[in-house]
């Protein structure tokens, strides 16, 4: 709904594609302001050019959420731009190299886990610091239907997932009378450039997966946008500390 996020200041990670350009998009029809936080600076760019497109307005810092300096620059640098932090989605995140567990790297495993997991912790670490100065805010994490059923090929991919929903309880559970509320989004299979380079690899994986969704087909990144931005808003004001499934009904079965 337009409007809903009138005058309030958005903060995305991993906005260069997929879910989170989606979402930075989302918020700036829904009237926020957008801080784009972006490894890859060329892309984010787009991002900000699509927002702007959209008659929004944002701003990119050049940030690796795996470092601790970085992002709380981020973060000064959304308060330095306009004045406050609203919302947050820690969206930046990889599937790293799938292999079963035995198969696993270390190489492999520590960087799925410093990217998905350590990188959400310290976003929500200098969010939270700055959201307890104005008296509250919301924050929405990306984990996954795979934090919650295992998945063949993906334990280090699982493991972050799931400890991204036991942060985001932890945290909810923190800062509840302080006016923060954090949440989680799990999306399914959703058509994004990553999981097009899945499907490029394997024709197949495609109709497998329509098979398991039982909506008959992937989702979209603006549809979990649109949840994204709806927990951010007060139309979800009683809800934290919850992991929102958007999977087609696959946990369902």
């Amino acid at each position: 709904m337009p409007g809903r996020l009138e005058g309030k200041v958005a903060l995305v990670t991993g906005g260069s594609s997929g879910i989170g350009r989606a979402a930075a998009i989302a918020f700036a029809r829904a009237g926020a302001r957008v801080v784009l936080g972006n490894r890859r600076v060329p892309e984010g760019e787009e991002t900000v050019k699509l927002v702007k497109d959209a008659g929004g307005e944002a701003t990119l810092v050049k940030t690796d959420v795996t470092k601790a300096a970085e992002v709380e620059a981020l973060v000064t640098a959304a308060v330095e731009a306009y004045g406050r932090l609203d919302c947050a989605f820690n969206n930046a995140g990889t599937t790293g190299v799938m292999a079963r567990t035995a198969e696993c790297t270390e190489e492999n495993w520590d960087a799925i886990i410093n990217l998905n997991l350590k990188g959400v912790w310290l976003c929500m670490k200098y969010e939270i610091l700055q959201m307890l100065k104005r008296g509250g805010g919301a924050i929405v994490n990306n984990a996954s239907v795979a934090a919650m059923v295992g998945l063949r090929g993906g334990p280090a991919y699982s493991a972050s997932k799931g400890g991204v929903i036991q942060l985001t309880r932890t945290a909810a559970l923190e800062y509840a009378q302080k006016g923060i509320r954090v949440n989680a989004v799990c999306p399914g299979y959703v058509l994004t450039p990553m999981t097009e380079g899945h499907l490029k690899e394997n024709p197949e994986f495609e109709a497998q997966i329509k098979k398991y969704q039982p909506l008959g087909r992937l989702g979209t990144a603006e549809e979990v946008a649109e949840a994204v931005v709806w927990l951010c808003s007060d139309a979800a004001s009683f809800i934290t500390g919850h992991p929102l499934v958007i999977d087609g009904g696959s946990l369902a079965q």
